[in-house]
């Protein structure tokens, strides 16, 4: 795993550990479509056909980007396997998408 990489597990864990991250398709698709999201981050290894449905979900109402993360090395954050995770506050949305630009 390279230093970006976990640098975004880190960063992805202390949105969990605020209470802040979501994980889940339906749980996520149901906050976009509420407003309540900030961010939402596509695992590396997500099905086209998720990636695509959740890109047109987000699409003019908040950004959607894809992490160098495998759903194998996010199962350390949640209970049960996810591609699809969403962040609720700005402040930890940005400092996520500060690891995807490096």
């Amino acid at each position: 795993m390279h230093s970006e990489s976990s640098g975004l597990l880190g960063a992805l864990g202390l949105c969990r550990k605020a209470g802040k991250l979501l994980y889940g398709y339906d749980r996520v698709e149901e906050a976009v479509l509420r407003g309540k999201v900030s961010l939402v981050l596509l695992a590396c290894d997500a099905s086209a056909r998720t990636a695509q449905h959740m890109m047109d979900t987000c699409e003019g109402t908040v950004a959607c980007e894809v992490m160098p993360l495998t759903g194998e090395e996010l199962a350390l954050l949640t209970p049960r396997p996810a591609a699809v995770f969403a962040v609720t506050e700005a402040n930890l949305a940005r400092l996520c998408a500060n690891y995807l630009t490096r």
